[in-house]
């Protein structure tokens, strides 16, 4: 069913990312780590649909998303990054295959962190983020998104690395076998990986070669 949802706040986070918040449909309901399929309510665009994750909680009393636009591709995110608050998005129901499943380690590349914001703020709230660990690959500093949040929720817990950059505070280089073999120590845990198609292929592959189970390791099919 597609919802109708005016847009109530735009704040940006990055040279490219924007925080989009929209009213709420009465009884809408989704899981941390769901995402759903999204269109402008505007002319030209209102069948171009693309998948975005929520970044709110299901108990909150609106509907969030992070929204990373590539300038370089198709019309959909240029406008997407010239939304303004008074804007209508067209809002599908939830789904999606990425839930929390217990404690393990979280590995994102890019704009693949979103899905993992509203599971970590879920943990949060319910005061159980302990025991879990996020890798967070990006090109640059400037593409890191909520680096502050995530420093501050996890700590030590939380690991950097920059591929097109050498920064202080943040590690150089892609998160592969080597990678994995210097951070992770028990591959028995749950590992969650979301980003670009061949990054979560290779991640899954290289886990599994060091012995993580395959049905622990969870990912968008």
């Amino acid at each position: 069913m597609a919802h109708k949802l005016t847009v109530t706040e735009v704040l940006s986070l990055t040279h490219d990312v924007k925080r989009i918040r929209t009213k709420k449909p009465k009884d809408y309901t989704f899981s941390p780590g769901q995402a759903t399929e999204v269109a402008l309510n505007k002319k030209g665009l209102t069948e171009e649909k693309r998948p975005f994750t929520f970044t709110s909680l299901p108990s909150d009393d609106y509907l969030e998303f992070v929204i990373k636009s590539y300038f370089d591709h198709d019309g959909v995110t240029k406008a997407i990054d010239e939304i303004k608050e008074g804007d209508e998005l067209i809002v599908d129901d939830a789904w999606g295959a990425i839930e929390y499943k217990g404690t393990g380690v979280f590995i994102a590349g890019g704009a693949g962190i979103t899905p993992f914001i509203s599971i970590f703020r879920n943990l949060e709230k319910q005061k159980e983020v302990d025991g879990n660990k996020l890798f967070f690959s990006n090109r640059t500093g400037k593409d890191v998104i909520m680096e502050p949040y995530w420093e501050e929720l996890l700590g030590d817990d939380f690991t950097s690395t920059i591929t097109h950059e050498k920064i202080e505070g943040h590690e150089n280089g892609m998160i592969n076998m080597e990678f994995l073999k210097k951070h992770v120590a028990d591959y028995s845990q749950h590992f969650y990986v979301c980003g670009p198609d061949q990054m979560v292929k290779d991640i899954s592959a290289s886990l599994k070669q060091l012995g993580a189970n395959p049905d622990g390791i969870v990912f968008e099919k």
